[in-house]
């Protein structure tokens, strides 16, 4: 009895130990995975943090092997994924992170804008308005909710969002305006009116509020009403613009412009408001108004009275020059922007109203003086050195362009990559035109390594790389990427044809030259390579008229030796 009592104490003992054993060891092994974790984990962070991004990215994918319900790393991934343009995982990495961290604020916001941001509206919707209902303090939700409503336009949910949103911030003219939209948006024009009142009751020292309510009266066919208004605005502030703006609209409402256009006028010659105020006044009257000659005609009239009493005021010149713009008045534009220009050199504006004028008369001489002028002040605007270098372009002095667009490079940032794109794809347009065909494709790879899809540089790359036969698959792989953006420009479509010409097959060269031409295309070049495509196809009476065609409609200075010989021999000859 006694050995069976010690035999079983001994048992028991063991299997004690043995327990105490296993889970130490279970305990050591999730102690030495949360640690291996640790370390992966807290790795990216701080190669982030040093810019590392690559490195950071590996460490944050070892980390989520070892833990994949770590909601921190989860999130961390999906900023990476959305750096890398990989929408949907991002949305699943944020989705685990707010299953795993529900209470997590931010990771629910970051996963809303997500959906946002990717058109998945009611996905949005949906999770601000948890958010909102679990945080009704935070008051940019109720703002972001009626905002999303208002794009799936479901108006009377956005107001219901203002509203609660008014009763956490209190009232203001933003939020109440906004509510005032929406209400018309509906045809609630009592409930609007309501908003444009209440904004009047709390600010009763400020006109422009009395002068809303008036407009709205004037628009909606109250005229009298609108006068009542019109006249409270008048009362709280006699030299009010919105007054004198409105109470021009109100006498064109009653069918009398000469009397709109004398308000105005008053005005303008009022000594007692100053010039802001004045251009302030002229810039509210015209608004929209300027679809007939009478009104055309009235402005001008407006405008020269205040030209003549500050005719070296830059902000009023540059306003002339914009009207006189839209009335097709060049020159005259021209002078009032070469008036802000030498007074203040550094409205870039004004250089560009400038420089368009030279572009639309095809001045190339003109934008380049525009443009040193303005690389003058604004050295790293890298527009003015693609109107330098392309008016370089246009005046055949391609090594002074081509020097131009390199200059320009540098002060592209680095993430505008379709303007870095542009520019490389000019520079080897450029140096195909000097010959130097390495320089010119070294270009254009460069070009595509910001934007794959550039179409033109896809297209001139493959018809440059066929007239030169070389590389034609992957000129066909490029130029089948642009008839796929375009099918149906006929330019794309003749360079397709060229490539299959180059490589011997005659029959779809055939093909796609029949549908460039049925798709508008009547180009010099284009009926050449018809007649091309048809002397190989063995219709050389087809292929001389189609030449005979190409000739007819050749520019006058270029050459067309080669074509001629071909007409007068019936015979097609290859390009040097």
């Amino acid at each position: 009895m006694k050995q069976t009592i010690i035999l079983l104490f001994f048992t028991c003992f063991c299997l004690a130990v043995s327990a105490e054993d296993s889970r130490t060891t279970v305990e050591d092994s999730v102690y030495r995975t949360k640690k291996k974790f640790d370390y992966f984990y807290l790795e990216a962070l701080r190669l982030k943090q040093s810019d590392k991004h690559g490195e950071a990215y590996a460490a944050l994918q070892y980390a989520l092997k070892i833990d994949s319900t770590s909601s921190s790393a989860l999130a961390l991934m999906a900023n990476y994924y959305l750096f890398l343009q990989e929408d949907s995982l991002a949305i699943e990495a944020l989705k685990k992170a707010v299953i795993y961290d529900s209470e997590n604020f931010e990771y629910k916001v970051s996963l809303a804008e997500i959906y946002r941001e990717t058109g998945d509206l009611s996905g949005a919707t949906e999770l601000y308005e948890q958010l909102a209902a679990e945080h009704p303090e935070k008051s940019e939700l109720h703002f972001y909710l009626s905002d999303l409503y208002l794009k799936q336009n479901r108006i009377d949910k956005a107001i219901q969002s203002l509203d609660a949103l008014e009763n956490s911030i209190g009232m203001s003219e933003a939020l109440s305006m906004q509510k005032y939209k929406l209400y018309l948006a509906v045809e609630q024009k009592e409930n609007a009116i309501n908003e444009l009142e209440k904004l009047a009751a709390k600010n009763p020292s400020e006109t422009k509020y009395q002068i809303l309510i008036g407009d709205f009266y004037l628009e909606n066919g109250d005229s009298d009403k609108a006068l009542t208004y019109y006249e409270k605005a008048h009362k709280i502030d006699p030299q009010s613009p919105y007054y004198v703006a409105s109470m021009a609209g109100y006498y064109e409402k009653k069918g009398d412009t000469e009397a709109a256009v004398q308000e105005i006028e008053s005005a303008l010659k009022n000594p007692v408001l100053d010039v802001d105020t004045k251009i302030s006044i002229l810039g509210k009257y015209l608004g929209d108004r300027l679809s007939n000659q009478k009104e055309v005609e009235a402005a001008d009239s407006l405008f020269k009275t205040l030209m003549e009493q500050y005719s070296q005021e830059k902000e009023l010149n540059m306003m002339y020059g914009q009207f006189l713009v839209s009335q097709g008045k060049w020159e005259e534009a021209r002078v009032q922007f070469q008036l802000v220009t030498e007074a203040n050199p550094e409205n870039s504006l004004a250089w560009r109203l400038l420089m368009n004028i030279a572009i639309r008369e095809e001045n190339a001489d003109e934008i380049i003086r525009i443009c040193n002028s303005a690389l003058a002040v604004f050295p790293d605007d890298f527009e003015f050195y693609y109107y330098k270098g392309s008016a370089y372009y246009q005046l055949k002095n391609y090594p002074e362009a081509l020097a131009v667009f390199q200059e320009g490079i540098p002060v592209i940032p680095e993430d505008d990559k379709p303007s870095l794109s542009r520019f490389y794809g000019i520079i080897g347009d450029l140096y195909h035109q000097m010959n130097q065909k390495k320089e010119s494709y070294q270009a254009y790879d460069k070009s595509l390594e910001y934007n794959e899809n550039n179409i033109v540089v896809l297209n001139n790359y493959a018809y440059f790389l066929s007239l030169d036969k070389e590389d034609l698959d992957k000129a066909e792989r490029m130029i089948s990427k642009c008839i796929k953006l375009q099918p149906n420009e006929p330019t794309y479509i003749d360079t397709y044809a060229w490539v299959f010409f180059q490589k011997g097959n005659y029959t779809l060269a055939k093909f796609y030259i029949e549908s460039a031409i049925s798709n508008g295309g009547q180009s010099s070049d284009i009926l050449e390579h018809y007649g091309d495509i048809l002397y190989k196809t063995g219709n050389t009476d087809k292929a001389v008229e189609q030449w005979e065609k190409a000739l007819e409609i050749k520019e006058m200075g270029e050459d067309t030796s080669l074509l001629e010989k071909k007409i007068e021999n019936k015979m097609y000859y290859e390009s040097k």
